[in-house]
């Protein structure tokens, strides 16, 4: 009997031990369930059925990578097409990485922040002093660069992480996709990693970025120094917005210019402004040549150029001290691969064909002008994917040129047309544009758009207009469609003619009512300095 009651007992302990298990292992599962995202279940491949218009008689039948494709002589029918969607909420965080990488508005701040450096005492409680010292101290102990403390840089370093903290994270998870590349060519070239830094002073890591002197890509070559470092500059291609050849020709150059200077702080200050005017500089000190004995006597941006950089090279080396915590990028560099072209084709056939998004596709191969890669005979135009699209490409690249090729043909001209520099189209902004995205598909920067729309943030709305100045050539697709609109522009006969305006009149409701007459026009023969006017008002429509 005694037996029998402790075997219960016993029982009763371990279905007691169990139960409380169980429930400590649900509310930890109930805890963990609060801090995952919650997806679907399930997800349906969506059917749709569109109308395809077709000029040529052929049936392509392709491997699993690309589907069928049916052609036929002049015709239109209806054809299935499906998609795949993604999770929304996994989308939506991979699309703000996109915007990281795609997005051109941190040039603009890292531009203005190098020219307009103040060097005043800023208070920043996270950093003391003496703490700044030894980390500087460490810095320059292990790099071949003058890292020695002074108020100047303590102003920069400090005035950085106080104000400029979400572009600096910003810039960090960019560097994840570019600082290997860059290592790999300042290795090669036996010059200093360090180095990688400059790119972030210089473009803030955009391939496409230009300054307003007319310095491209992402180590900012000038015309004339980028020919003489072997980057091409076509009607198609600027090599000097290619990571690798630009990032080779940057290492030559700088491998150079120390070998003139015989000092990194020197070659970096050439680098910007050019040899000439650091050696002018060391004349007018005296023959110093310490950087920060002649920085009074260099250009205004160079003065502010090296103090830039060594701010930037502390932050991201002592990262971690601050709080920084990048997200890391979708994939690598080494993570793509080229593949040369056989013939002329267009990025978007390849994201049309690939079923690759153009924005990547613009992203790895900047260098092309026109977003079209020519094919040359003894000319090495690649065309660079990510790893999971090179396999189907080349398996299918046959009935890619094929495609492609029929829809050159098919064009009245192969090339797209360009805009006059003073064109002015008016945007109308959809869903998913922001600013970034429209400035690079006009060749514009942020800040033109800014200020040409009056625009105080990078807020956007869904159907807002905007008003560009395109630099680059785009295809008219809406030339035919406003031609067909029953409102003409009237032709102003008078010299003298007046309008009154009307309630609801803006001045670019009424530019278009007439013939080569802009807002800047109205604006000029008004005397009208913003963009205000009134009812009854009257408005010159001539020069006289």
């Amino acid at each position: 009997m005694r037996k029998t009651t402790s075997s219960f007992l016993f029982f009763l302990l371990v279905s007691f031990c169990a139960f409380a298990q169980k429930t400590k292992e649900h509310k930890t599962a109930d805890t963990d369930k609060s801090k995952e995202i919650l997806l679907e279940k399930s997800l349906t491949v969506q059917r749709d059925t569109v109308q395809v218009v077709d000029t040529t008689t052929q049936i392509i039948t392709t491997s699993n990578e690309l589907q069928m494709t049916t052609l036929t002589k002049t015709s239109i029918k209806d054809s299935l097409t499906y998609a795949a969607k993604d999770y929304p909420k996994m989308s939506e965080l991979d699309s703000l990485w996109k915007q990281e990488l795609y997005n051109s508005s941190l040039f603009d701040t890292i531009y203005k922040s190098v020219t307009e450096l103040a060097y005043e005492p800023v208070e920043y409680v996270d950093l003391p002093t003496d703490t700044l010292k030894a980390r500087l101290a460490e810095l320059n102990a292990r790099t071949p660069f003058n890292v020695e403390y002074n108020p100047s840089l303590e102003s920069v370093i400090k005035n950085y992480l106080k104000n400029r903290h979400e572009h600096l994270n910003r810039l960090m998870a960019l560097s994840e996709f570019y600082f290997p590349l860059f290592e790999q060519e300042l290795d090669n070239q036996n010059i200093p990693l360090e180095i990688k830094y400059l790119a972030i002073v210089e473009s803030a890591l955009k391939p496409r970025a230009k300054s307003r002197v007319g310095a491209t890509g992402l180590w900012q070559f000038m015309f004339g120094t980028g020919k003489m470092y072997g980057l091409e500059v076509s009607s198609y291609v600027d090599e000097r917005m290619d990571p690798i050849m630009a990032t080779q020709a940057a290492c030559a150059y700088l491998a150079k210019l120390y070998k003139i200077f015989g000092d990194w702080d020197l070659a970096l200050a050439s680098y910007n402004s050019g040899p000439g005017n650091v050696t002018k500089a060391i004349r007018r000190s005296g023959g110093y040549t310490n950087y920060w004995n002649i920085r009074h006597n260099l250009p205004r941006e160079t003065a502010g150029y090296l103090p830039a950089f060594l701010a930037t090279m502390y932050i991201f080396e002592y990262a971690d001290k601050h709080g920084f915590k990048p997200r890391k990028p979708e994939f690598a560099y080494f993570e793509t691969d080229t593949i040369k072209v056989k013939q002329m084709i267009s990025l978007d056939q390849v994201s049309e064909y690939m079923n690759i998004d153009m924005e990547e596709l613009q992203f790895l191969n900047p260098s092309y002008k026109l977003d079209i890669i020519p094919y040359i005979k003894d000319e090495n135009y690649v065309l660079r994917l990510p790893l999971d699209k090179i396999g189907p490409f080349v398996a299918n690249e046959d009935q890619v040129y094929t495609l492609a090729k029929a829809e050159f043909d098919k064009r009245e001209k192969p090339l797209p047309k360009y805009f006059e520099a003073n064109d002015r189209i008016r945007y109308r902004v959809r869903s998913g544009d922001y600013l970034g995205k429209i400035a690079r598909r006009y060749g514009v920067r942020v800040s033109q758009l800014k200020k040409w729309n009056r625009l105080r943030s990078n807020n956007l709305r869904v159907g807002q207009r905007l008003t560009v100045y395109p630099r680059r050539p785009v295809v008219n697709t809406t030339q035919k469609a406003s031609s067909s609109k029953t409102t003409k522009a009237k032709t102003v006969t008078s010299t003298s003619e007046l309008y009154t305006v009307k309630s609801g009149d803006t001045l670019w409701s009424i530019s278009k009512k007439f013939k080569n007459i802009s807002v800047e026009n109205l604006k000029s023969w008004n005397d009208i300095s913003g963009s205000g006017i009134k009812p009854g008002m009257k408005l010159r429509l001539s020069k006289s």
